[in-house]
């Protein structure tokens, strides 16, 4: 077997027999010394749907593994939830947690000199934290994604959690009946597996095909399905001949790799938190990418597929419509995918995109024709101006009118925002300001789903603008703009805003503008002082000290 084995410390005379002592001891036989050695990075919880369905595709994988002459060693990879930490001091963790499964993994493989990795993952950060991770020890990887859960049904209509966060507004809008309310609540989460629209983790998960990290094809299957579990084998199957060429995920990432990623994020409608994680991703694997690439790749694909948030579709109706691999096969067609990168699969992706028509298919709406796109431009916009000189990002599809001026309405915490949306208080025309919010000032740049979709159940998610230093849910649409940067709790513009100051957000001109004069500001400058941290001990401390700017992609390991 020609693989460059990383496990030698097992492996070499008289002096490593103490390390195959302990090896026999978790089942080592005198013919496994010589057999790769390769990680199961398991995310499996029982504490959330997404991850819950892990265990078994795991366990496929190791059985595969084993079959194909590789010594699997599985270890856990923890995770944080997002839909449950929502709106809640746990939602701090959130972000947190991608730095530490990448941390982990890394520990794990590096700490054991594994020759490969599999990392299996569901909820929103166990994505971008193992693929930071592979890019990292660059030993041969494969990303497993755990699958979508299948959409929940109320009254005829699909159901997402996102569609339990919009009940909240609506039904203190009073625009839901009670019983419609506990009726969403009970039914919108009906299986294990990640948010079921093109929120984050099925954002990413798609990438990663484009990517050329992950099975093609295997990303919108359901958690639940049998072809889940075969996809883990296969890909278990795909590793071991990566091992054996030594084909790493550097020779996989690269510049062009990850444009091809951007043009499926924008082709499907992705999530605006795949700007901060492949940011993250490309730093790990040493590519040049900045936040302006983003708005580059925009200007160049459409957005091709009808998919919820702000869409009708979800991701197993992706699925069943041709997935990612028929998106990329239009994208190849129409010149924007670099067929010539190479995948996971040891072959180019135009050579795996052979077989897949050059067209959607005509019984279906989910993907659209190149020639008939839902936008004509790409949805994620970067902003700049006075608001954020660092960049910041909107989410446009679903605006009839992306351009807004209005007062601003200010809050020092998401929460505080909250109260005053349950209240009422927020008016068509408002700005709203979330700040202190931030990697550094929450600590860990919470998602505002609760807000955001607060407003879209009470009926004013195009009249009302919302702006923050943190970042939005992949389930976020509407008049929103995140990731502002420098963020408040470093004396960004932000923290400078007062309650009616004049603010325009023009994604059409793609302009954050505060519309106060620089003399103003700099008088308001002068007086600002850095609010004190909220946590001096722990992990969240730790964070805060080390974490870069949102327009880097909210990193811990850069060089001061």
């Amino acid at each position: 077997m020609a693989y460059n084995k990383r496990s030698r410390l097992i492996t070499a005379g008289v002096a490593r027999s103490p390390n195959r002592a302990m090896l026999r001891a978790v089942g080592f036989g005198d013919g496994d010394f010589d057999k790769p050695i390769v990680g199961v990075a398991n995310g499996h919880s029982t504490m959330n749907p997404c991850n819950a369905g892990i265990q078994p595709l795991a366990e496929r994988a190791v059985a595969a593994l084993e079959q194909a002459g590789a010594k699997p060693q599985i270890f856990g990879v923890p995770t944080v939830t997002d839909g449950i930490g929502m709106g809640t001091e746990a939602m701090k963790y959130s972000l947190v947690s991608r730095e530490v499964i990448a941390d982990a993994i890394e520990t794990s493989v590096n700490g054991q000199a594994m020759d490969g990795v599999l990392v299996v993952g569901g909820c929103d950060k166990n994505m971008p934290g193992g693929m930071m991770a592979i890019a990292r020890i660059n030993v041969p990887g494969i990303y497993v994604y755990a699958g979508t859960i299948k959409p929940g049904k109320w009254k005829g209509q699909d159901l997402t959690i996102v569609s339990a966060f919009e009940a909240v507004g609506s039904y203190t809008a009073g625009k839901l009946a009670e019983d419609d309310f506990i009726g969403i609540e009970k039914n919108a989460c009906p299986s294990v597996g990640a948010c079921g629209g093109m929120y984050t983790a099925n954002t990413m998960s798609s990438s990663f095909e484009a990517l050329g990290l992950s099975l093609l094809g295997s990303s919108q299957m359901a958690s639940p399905d049998a072809e889940k579990a075969d996809s883990a084998a296969q890909s278990a199957r795909v590793l071991m001949e990566a091992i054996k060429n030594d084909l790493k995920p550097r020779d996989i990432i690269t510049r062009k790799s990850i444009e091809n990623a951007i043009a499926l994020v924008m082709a499907t409608g992705g999530s605006t938190n795949a700007v901060l994680h492949y940011l993250a991703i490309a730093a790990a694997a040493g590519v040049k990418w900045t936040i302006d690439d983003f708005e580059r790749m925009r200007r160049k694909v459409p957005v091709l597929c009808d998919l919820k948030p702000s869409g009708r579709f979800v991701a197993v109706d992706f699925h069943r419509a041709g997935g990612v691999p028929q998106v990329l096969k239009i994208l190849l067609k129409e010149g924007v995918l670099h067929g010539e990168c190479m995948t996971i699969h040891g072959k180019t992706m135009a050579d795996m995109l052979k077989e897949v028509p050059d067209a959607p298919r005509p019984d279906q709406e989910v993907i659209r024709a190149w020639s008939k796109p839902l936008y004509r431009e790409g949805h994620l916009a970067i902003l700049k101006g006075n608001l954020a000189p660092e960049g910041c990002v909107a989410k446009i599809t679903g605006l009839r009118n992306p351009v807004m001026t209005g007062p601003a309405r200010v809050f020092d915490s998401e929460n505080a925002c909250m109260q005053a949306i349950m209240a009422k208080r927020i008016k068509p025309g408002d700005v709203i300001v979330i700040r202190y919010e931030g990697p550094k000032g929450g600590p860990g740049m919470q998602e505002m789903l609760a807000p955001t979709s607060a407003l879209i159940g009470q009926g004013l998610g195009e009249s009302v603008g919302l702006l923050t230093d943190g970042r939005f849910s992949g389930g976020t649409w509407g008049m929103v703009v995140g990731h502002v940067a420098p963020e408040a709790y470093v004396g960004g513009t932000i923290a400078l805003v007062k309650e009616g100051d004049s603010i325009t957000i023009d994604a059409k001109r793609r302009r954050l503008q505060l519309n106060v004069s620089a003399k103003e500001l700099a008088a308001r400058r002068k007086k600002w002082k850095p609010p004190k941290p909220r946590y001096k001990s722990g992990l969240l401390a730790k964070y805060r000290r080390l974490v870069s700017t949102a327009s880097l992609g909210a990193v811990t390991d850069l060089e001061a």
